[in-house]
């Protein structure tokens, strides 16, 4: 039935359009869809990103019918500027394809690690990735030689893309990935071993035929980020990423053609892949791209001055860094719309950053294996603390330890229901980890291994990882709440809540103080007792940090995210 629909991967009556621009799927086609999907959830045989979004809009580009921004705008902050409309982006994405296919060989289904900074041939490569059928593996500039011989050893790679500052690593650890047949360079040097990425590219011809793939081929794999042990494969499916956006187009972003989006996120993390690429590319949007070597306040608060950046996306240490600034001293161009995602953002900075800027700002909430689970969309009513409400096809709840599912208000494991059947957006699996693959799921559903708590309007409240959970004396305390209430102290630029071992209570919680440098001359056990007044006011007095240790910094991954297992095991003697 679906198919017999075609989907109308074609232009649209002028009718057929979504705030005055035309979209790529009709809403009577969206609701047929949403029918059969409750039923035997039916979706097209075939589908790949390049061919049937991005090739679509260089065909509505043609016929004039998108404004004449750019589908895709860079600036690397020292004079560099690069534009691509749709067309050109396809241009340049085919003569891609064909190094991958014709130089380097490459076949569908094979594997290509991709780990290069926030620079055009990211896109590019990705795109080419698409139309060849190869899976893509990207990573971030931030990989030591092990992290990539762990991930070409892993994954099976045969190719890798990367530039000329990671290429000693990866020549350090290539004699032991047998299976590494290719290794292109981007840069304007050479290097003994290597094809030189930028010549290939640019003397390759453009005609390449886009291949046909199935809408459950595999497209991309991420490596979690580590914070719960070893990193493991998320393989994603040419539709779980790609085609879910075109069923729910506003289920998080809400954008037209005519607006710019910018996500301060790394390459190598799924929210990049996601609003940097797939969801703003289905709404026609331009995507924004700052090179950004070092996170900057000045930089990124002079960027939003500058450019009509209409969306910003980033992690909560982003909101964190900017409200540290005297925000009064910019005035953004065109910025309407703010997101957060990655982990939960403390309503104290929400508050300092709407009093400053008169904006909000919107919470999402993600996982690797789902892409976005819930998110506070454009008009939603903004609850302090909250992360909104379940995305359009997830059916998200709060279960206990035996998959039943709890009322509102009671604490629980965040899961989304994956059986009778298993929703489109979901990962694959975990690539030759069958073990975890099945161990993810309990009864009919997906377990994140995130608490939280919903409320009667289906509003979800994170309160941390299951194994970030303190018990003290009996009582439950979830991490998040005691760092929001540290935060809310003019002393407090960045915190994290651990358990810590206790003779008396089993555990107690400890709290890790990144100091703003204005205090940095205080008394630190008078600062100490400050704290911890302060949150026993601010939140119940059991809750309060019965240790504190302040630090220069606090320890990452390289998505930005802070890792509490890392200061939990030192706490409790694992380091």
């Amino acid at each position: 039935k679906l198919q017999s629909l075609k989907l109308l991967w074609t232009l649209k009556p002028p009718n057929r359009t979504f705030h005055g621009h035309p979209r790529l799927l009709s809403c009577d086609v969206y609701s047929q869809y949403e029918s059969i999907r409750l039923g035997k959830q039916e979706i097209p045989k075939y589908f790949n990103f390049a061919s049937d979004v991005l090739d679509k809009w260089s065909e509505i580009e043609k016929a004039g019918k998108r404004p004449s921004n750019p589908a895709f705008w860079w600036i690397s902050g020292e004079g560099e500027e690069v534009k691509w409309s749709f067309e050109e982006l396809g241009f340049l994405s085919r003569k891609v394809a064909n190094v991958l296919t014709k130089e380097c060989g490459l076949q569908k289904g094979d594997k290509l690690i991709l780990i290069l900074p926030r620079i055009p041939e990211w896109w590019l490569v990705k795109v080419a990735c698409m139309r060849a059928g190869i899976v893509i593996i990207p990573g971030t500039s931030q990989l030591s030689a092990k992290d990539i011989l762990y991930r070409l050893q892993a994954s099976k790679a045969t190719c890798i893309i990367t530039t000329d500052k990671l290429a000693p690593a990866v020549d350090s650890v290539a004699s032991q990935c047998q299976l590494l047949k290719n290794k292109l360079m981007v840069s304007k040097g050479s290097r003994e071993g290597w094809l030189n990425f930028t010549e290939l590219y640019q003397n390759q011809s453009a005609d390449h035929s886009c291949i046909k793939t199935k809408i459950q081929d595999p497209m991309i794999i991420f490596f979690t980020s580590g914070t719960t042990g070893s990193p493991k494969m998320t393989q994603h499916s040419q539709g779980s990423l790609g085609f879910r956006p075109l069923l729910s187009e506003r289920y998080w972003l809400d954008l037209t053609p005519s607006d710019v989006i910018w996500n301060t996120a790394d390459t190598g993390w799924i929210l990049t892949s996601i609003a940097s690429f797939f969801d703003p590319w289905v709404f026609g949007s331009c995507i924004f791209i700052h090179k950004l070597p070092q996170t900057d306040s000045a930089v990124i608060l002079n960027t939003l001055c500058r450019f009509p950046v209409h969306a910003l996306v980033g992690a909560p240490t982003l909101f964190r860094m900017l409200v540290q600034e005297d925000l009064s001293k910019y005035k953004f161009m065109n910025l309407k719309y703010c997101m957060s995602g990655g982990e939960p953002l403390n309503p104290e900075v929400m508050e300092q950053w709407k009093s400053q800027t008169g904006l909000d700002i919107h919470e999402v909430y993600g996982q690797t294996e789902m892409g976005i689970i819930c998110s506070v969309c454009k008009g939603m009513k903004i609850k302090p603390g909250s992360m909104g409400k379940a995305a359009p096809l997830y059916d998200v709840q709060i279960i206990d330890k035996n998959a039943n599912i709890l009322p509102p208000g009671q604490q629980g494991e965040i899961a989304i229901r994956s059986k009778p059947i298993r929703p489109l957006g979901f990962f694959s699996e975990y690539l030759d980890n069958p073990k975890k693959t099945a161990e993810s799921e309990r009864g009919d559903f997906y377990v994140t291994g995130d608490r939280g708590t919903m409320d009667e309007e289906g509003y979800f409240q994170f309160i941390g990882r299951d194994d970030d959970i303190i018990i003290s004396s009996g009582y439950r305390i979830g991490p998040f709440e005691v760092e929001s209430a540290l935060i809310e102290h003019p002393a407090v630029v960045e915190t994290a809540v651990v358990s810590s071992p206790d003779p008396l209570r089993g555990e107690v919680v400890k709290a890790f103080v990144v100091l703003s440098p204005a205090f940095s001359s205080t008394d630190l056990k008078s600062l100490t007792r400050d704290l911890q007044d302060h949150v026993k006011k601010t939140t119940a007095p059991y809750k309060y940090p019965r240790k504190v240790e302040f630090v220069k910094e606090l320890p990452k991954t390289v998505t930005g995210k802070i890792k509490r297992n890392v200061l939990r095991d030192k706490e409790w003697g694992r380091i």
